[in-house]
């Protein structure tokens, strides 16, 4: 019995740490560059774009190619520290999480 209680206080606080983080996904947004800032990407915690921009200068050039690679180039930056916020706050939450008998 004491064992059923243990789990089931696990997992509601495992129910409030996913809330807590779904809930910093929602408000994270990170910023990403690349070519110096001629591409500037703006990403959420979902992953998904929110704003693109780019230097007008780079139309100048009429080089299709440099700006895929540039758009590209942020867009994988930016995935990258959504990961890296995510797996921070992952951690400082587990971090909060009681598991009797492993702490």
């Amino acid at each position: 019995m004491k064992n059923l209680q243990q789990m089931q206080q696990i997992m509601k606080q495992v129910q409030q740490i996913q809330e807590q983080l779904q809930k910093q996904l929602d408000e994270l947004v990170v910023e990403a560059s690349s070519g110096g800032g001629m591409v500037l990407v703006r990403m959420n915690g979902q992953k998904h774009l929110v704003n693109v921009q780019i230097d007008p200068e780079v139309f100048a050039s009429k080089d299709a190619e440099m700006l895929q690679d540039l758009v590209v180039a942020a867009v994988n930056e930016a995935a990258r520290k959504v990961d890296e916020q995510l797996a921070g706050r992952v951690g400082n939450l587990a971090s909060g999480l009681s598991v009797p008998g492993l702490t």
